[in-house]
């Protein structure tokens, strides 16, 4: 865990997604999955009775999967970009706003010492 907070601060969020799944594919469950589309693995599960006979269509159905899981990675990633930047968008709307609260009173302080 500490790898993935060092290289967050350093790459940002596309280091720490690299380091997560290069830890997941040196971790203990790649030698369980095998090689993708090459059949059931030894974990318990090969992802259905296509992938587990293996062979070509247990291959394409293994970059399918991966290729689906990118675009979805993708799509998240957009959607969280632009959430993060409306949320910017409506900071900086919030801060003008107080700005003006801040001059409003400055001018009725500064119209009190005038009355007096």
């Amino acid at each position: 865990m500490a790898a993935v907070a060092v290289l967050a601060a350093r790459g940002g969020l596309r280091g720490a997604l690299l380091a997560q799944q290069q830890r997941w594919s040196s971790g203990s469950g790649a030698d369980q999955l095998g090689e993708l589309g090459k059949g059931a693995g030894k974990g318990g599960g090969g992802g259905g009775a296509i992938r587990e006979a293996g062979g070509a269509f247990g291959k394409k159905q293994a970059a399918e999967e991966e290729r689906y899981f990118r675009e979805k990675e993708r799509e998240q990633l957009a959607a969280l970009r632009q959430h993060h930047e409306e949320e910017i968008d409506h900071h900086k709307k919030e801060i003008e706003r107080l700005q003006k609260e801040i001059e409003r009173h400055k001018y009725k302080i500064k119209k009190l010492k005038d009355d007096d």
